[in-house]
């Protein structure tokens, strides 16, 4: 695919994400784009976009219309939106990941071009929805940022300007740090609280505890383990383990005399 003289969503990803040297390449023709008609990932998920959105369509009781729209804004911008959702002045994607992943990394790993998507279309936000493996699938409505977008457009001018002049982007080899924190999910928001000293604390306290509760199960396995099937008991100084009548092993703390 030929992917010179203009921005499209997944260059978005690229250019917020610091990788600035390898898609100047691209567009300055000097290397070719890379061929996916061979990326096993890529053409699972052209393969079940139907099906993705046939789902959404049921799910949500909502019809989609304008499948594979176009739009071109101010130059350099382009993309292709999978559709928009009828009755909603929203955009719709379909992805499939591997079954192991979670939404939040999927919405943080695709926002540059859910907001670049929203963008072009003037959309209020999208439904990012998502085929997780062969057995799940979730979606989620990522409200429109103008804040992201804003430093989004920047970010992209400044890259198009090394391909205009020909010129390498150099130490552009660093994601631009930019909090999504605010960007409604699911009309919701998320919060950081690193700096919230209660917080903090209860989070030190739980972590701990989480720690000694595996320490804890562990030696309680470990212990009943040890038992044979012969012994009815099997005690030392600080403990006492004992088979009841139907065979379970009991633990108990042995009172100091």
């Amino acid at each position: 695919m030929n992917r010179k003289g203009f921005i499209g969503g997944s260059d978005a990803v690229k250019i917020m994400a610091g990788d600035w040297y390898h898609l100047w390449k691209i567009k300055t023709g000097r290397v070719e784009s890379d061929d996916l008609s061979r990326n096993l990932a890529v053409q699972m998920g052209v393969l079940t976009e139907s099906l993705n959105l046939s789902w959404f369509e049921h799910e949500y009781d909502k019809l989609i219309h304008q499948h594979q729209l176009e739009i071109k804004r101010k130059a350099p911008l382009k993309g292709t939106i999978d559709g928009m959702v009828k009755g909603t002045n929203a955009i719709i994607e379909a992805k499939h990941t591997y079954g192991g992943n979670n939404m939040e990394s999927v919405i943080d790993y695709y926002m540059a071009q859910i907001q670049f998507y929203c963008y072009l279309a003037e959309a209020d936000g999208c439904y990012l929805s998502v085929l997780f493996g062969n057995n799940t699938w979730r979606c989620s409505y990522v409200s429109y940022s103008e804040s992201y977008i804003a430093t989004m457009l920047d970010a992209v001018q400044e890259f198009w300007g090394y391909v205009e002049r020909d010129e390498e982007p150099i130490n552009y080899d660093i994601p631009l740090q930019v909090s999504t924190d605010k960007i409604l999910v699911d009309d919701m928001v998320r919060r950081d609280a690193r700096f919230d000293n209660e917080f903090m604390d209860a989070a030190v306290t739980y972590t701990q505890y989480q720690q000694h509760n595996v320490v804890f199960e562990n030696a309680k396995k470990s212990l009943k383990e040890m038992v044979a099937d012969n012994e009815r008991e099997v005690y030392c100084d600080q403990i006492s383990i004992r088979r009841d009548k139907r065979g379970s092993l009991r633990i108990n703390t042995r009172k100091e005399k």
